[in-house]
Parts: structure tokens; C-alpha cells; sequence
């Protein structure tokens, strides 16, 4: 028999909480001083976000640069961009993914 007249204790489930917020923001915080990388036109266009998709870098190589064609050279940065956004969801979701998933039994919480 649950103490209480069958309700959880309120103090654990507090604590239960207080500790998944702490591991969340953790995770938040490493996931913004992660870096991830994503590329195109085989390497010419890098683009570096932080783990939180934020745009870091772009590196061009002197190669993909034409001045008759630049929009393939944009279309190349576009692609670079995005890859590394791919990357940084993956990481959101190695990071946060299992915290959500904790979260998910926790009566009150959006997940």
C-alpha cells in the first residue's frame, strides 16, 4: 500500500524532477559547446553549427568560388548548412532523447 492514501510522495516525485531539469539543462549546455560539421560539393563548402543547430563557421574552398556561377556556390553552402543541422538533430536527440523519454512518466510535463 502507497503511504498516503494511495497518492505518490510528493517529495520524491520534487526530487525526481529537480534532478531530470538539472541532467536536461547539463545536456542543453554540452549540446551548445558541441560542434558538428557538414559538408558539399564534395568537400568545398564546410559548415560548423553548434549542437543546437547554431551556425558557427562556413569554410569555401577557393575551388567552388565562380563568379559566372554563384549559385551553385550558394546551393553548396545551403547543402553544407543543412548536413550539419542533420547532425546536430542527431546529437539533440542522443542527448536528449533518453531525458524526454524519463520525463515522459512524470504527470504534469509536456513530453
Amino acid at each position: 500500500m502507497i503511504p498516503g492514501g494511495g497518492q505518490p510522495d510528493m517529495q520524491q516525485l520534487l526530487q525526481q524532477a529537480q534532478k531530470m531539469q538539472q541532467d536536461l539543462a547539463a545536456a542543453q549546455q554540452e549540446l551548445a559547446e558541441t560542434s558538428v560539421e557538414g559538408s558539399a560539393g564534395g568537400g568545398l563548402v564546410k559548415a560548423t553549427v553548434n549542437g543546437s543547430g547554431e551556425l558557427q563557421g562556413l569554410v569555401i574552398d577557393p575551388k567552388a568560388v565562380d563568379p559566372e556561377d554563384t549559385e551553385t556556390l550558394a546551393d553548396m553552402v545551403l547543402a553544407a548548412v543543412r548536413d550539419a543541422n542533420g547532425a546536430a538533430a542527431e546529437l539533440q536527440q542522443q542527448k536528449l532523447g533518453p531525458l524526454a523519454q524519463g520525463m515522459g512518466g512524470m504527470p504534469g510535463l509536456p513530453f
